[in-house]
């Protein structure tokens, strides 16, 4: 199968085309001969057309590529080898949405042929690829796993908005369902991953070294986030506190903030849900996603109380929010936090404005039922700004820009701490 590969005899494909999909579908298509497979019709066609749906790539990074994109599973049948980057989702009760994963394993199953590779990126709880994705495959193609086809688990590793930590500088965990599949796919990802490959010893201690990665860093931030709670009522800076403990080797460096997107406020109840299921309840974890899960409504809880405070009428007083995706820098406004926080201060309320240099409007109104205001409307009698997102434009502003947009006795809550030391005159917080 890899010399296959390698010598274009056989084709690669890569279903799902998103933040994850289609950066391994184009490294992949400088080596290779590739499909990009997306039921998304229209994203397709932006893809022919060089543009990256998710805004992450660049014109000139398809160039150079041998590779087709299509939403045609006549055309997917060409494939040999199949790498499924789907989201994995949860839904309105917190639990594993594993539709587009089934729906993708389905697309695969009725095209794959005796002797085809399998793998998948997705997010998942330890058992799922061999569980709930290998039977779809078999019943809808009517061969064997594993004599007729080989499956393995790599799981992703893209941060989005990250240009340092890329696919070829990220280690890459591999494993397969025989030690053949894995040396066949781990050599296939050392052609694209410069810093290498680590095997792991089966699919399952792949699918939980990537699930814990994310809940680690949930429960590290959800430790911090109660830390900033109680600091907040000892009348003490979180981050003159992490600043003094982080001068210690070996403390931990993670800081308070809304945890959302589509990886690290997700995964951990995919973990939590296979842990119930074997009868076991997860408490240090779900701990945890309880206290990130309620930040928002914390943050607009406390804007209105300091509000209040330096009297003003809330139902009358109007808020600025700076920032509606998940993180910096990103055009993604899945999961984002900073709804939940609009959400609370509509609660009480509050008017709300709403901007961001990334977040698409419509989008938006779609997610989450309000539009960015434009930059033209925005107003300069606030009564309260909330910079959400550390994006690199808010970096620059100063004292004097917010006093500009702000009426008398305004407050300025600074959730990532950007603005620290910074702020004499307004009245200023942050986690």
């Amino acid at each position: 199968m890899y010399d296959e590969l390698l010598r274009k005899e056989a084709k690669l494909a890569v279903i799902g085309l998103g933040y994850v999909g289609l950066p391994i579908a184009l490294e992949f298509a400088r080596k290779l001969s590739v499909i990009g497979f997306d039921i998304n019709a229209g994203r397709v066609e932006m893809m022919r057309n060089g543009i990256d749906p998710s805004g992450e790539l660049e014109t000139q990074d398809f160039e150079g590529c041998d590779i087709t994109f299509t939403d045609s599973l006549d055309v997917l049948r060409e494939a040999r080898f199949f790498i499924v980057a789907v989201p994995t989702p949860i839904d309105e009760h917190a639990q594993p949405d594993l539709k587009p994963l089934l729906g993708a394993s389905t697309s695969v199953g009725k095209v794959l042929k005796k002797g085809d590779y399998v793998v998948f990126e997705s997010t998942v709880y330890p058992g799922c690829t061999e569980e709930d994705c290998i039977p779809v495959m078999e019943k809808l193609s009517g061969l064997s796993f594993p004599q007729d086809f080989k499956v393995g688990y790599s799981p992703e590793r893209i941060n989005p908005g990250d240009k340092e930590h890329t696919l070829a500088r990220i280690v890459k965990v591999v494993s397969g369902c025989d030690a053949e599949s894995l040396d066949t796919i781990a050599k296939l990802y050392e052609l694209v991953v410069t810093a290498g490959v680590h095997r792991a010893s089966s699919i399952k201690v792949a699918e939980a070294a990537k699930i814990i990665e994310n809940t680690q860093r949930d429960v590290n931030i959800a430790l911090m986030n109660e830390l900033s709670m109680i600091f907040d009522r000892m009348n003490i800076n979180t981050y003159e506190v992490l600043e003094a403990a982080g001068t210690k080797w070996n403390f931990l460096k993670f800081f308070p903030g809304l945890v959302g997107g589509h990886c690290i406020g997700v995964d951990p109840y995919y973990l939590t849900y296979k842990a119930k299921e074997l009868g076991y309840d997860a408490k240090v974890i779900l701990s945890g996603r309880t206290t990130n899960d309620t930040m928002g409504a914390y943050i607009a809880r406390k804007t209105v109380q300091m509000m209040i405070k330096q009297g003003k009428d809330v139902s009358k007083s109007r808020v600025l929010v700076m920032g509606a995706t998940f993180k910096e820098n990103v055009e993604d406004i899945r999961n984002s936090k900073v709804a939940d926080v609009i959400q609370e201060l509509k609660n009480f309320s509050v008017n709300v404005d709403i901007v961001d240099p990334h977040a698409d409007s419509e989008e938006l109104n779609h997610e989450y039922g309000f539009r960015l205001t434009p930059e033209a409307e925005v107003r300069q009698d606030y009564d309260g700004v909330i910079v959400a997102v550390s994006h690199t434009p808010y970096l620059a502003k100063d004292e004097a820009y917010f006093q500009s947009i702000t009426a008398d006795n305004a407050v300025l809550v600074d959730i990532k701490g950007l603005y620290r030391n910074k702020i004499q005159e307004l009245t200023y917080w942050s986690l």
